[in-house]
């Protein structure tokens, strides 16, 4: 009878836990979304966009407000078209800048909103003329590499 009490509270604690991690994995999975009734979009245009993906988080100040739609390559100009999607709540003027960047050395990348100061605000299907591509480690250090070898080279 022991035994079977035991095994029972066992069972009911490995359940717990596999409850207990489904939950934690459907909340940080679905973290802060952004419905559509309640955002406008916004799109903006980058050389380079690194390894920024859909669902991305877009911050401002550090807060999120809103996450990246989606991206797709323009044929016409090159580039990446990135949409992203703003909450309401957040009205940001029309000159402001969007920019990609890293959380960490190696974290994920996100879109960075700086705010202009502009007294008209982004309506849904602006775009953000002001961007910075994103930060490639690899020419970075081809670059300071380059640097290096010009110094050394005789005039």
């Amino acid at each position: 009878m022991n035994k079977t009490v035991l095994d029972l509270w066992v069972g009911l604690f490995v359940i717990a836990g596999f409850a207990a991690l489904l939950f934690l994995a459907l909340k940080v999975g679905s973290t802060s979304a952004v419905s559509a009734s309640n955002s406008y979009e916004v799109v903006a245009r980058f050389d380079n966009i690194g390894g920024l993906k859909p669902r991305a988080p877009v911050k401002s100040a550090g807060v999120v407000v809103g996450r990246v739609a989606d991206i797709r390559f323009d044929n016409e100009t090159f580039e990446a078209a990135v949409t992203l999607r703003l909450d309401k709540r957040y009205a940001f003027p029309k000159d402001t800048s969007a920019g990609i960047m890293t959380s960490g050395l190696l974290g994920e990348q996100y879109v960075g909103l700086e705010a202009g100061g502009d007294s008209e605000a982004l309506k849904d299907k602006d775009r953000i003329l002001i961007t910075q591509d994103a930060v490639v480690l690899e020419n970075l250090i081809g670059q300071f590499i380059y640097g290096k070898a010009q110094e050394g080279a005789p005039q």
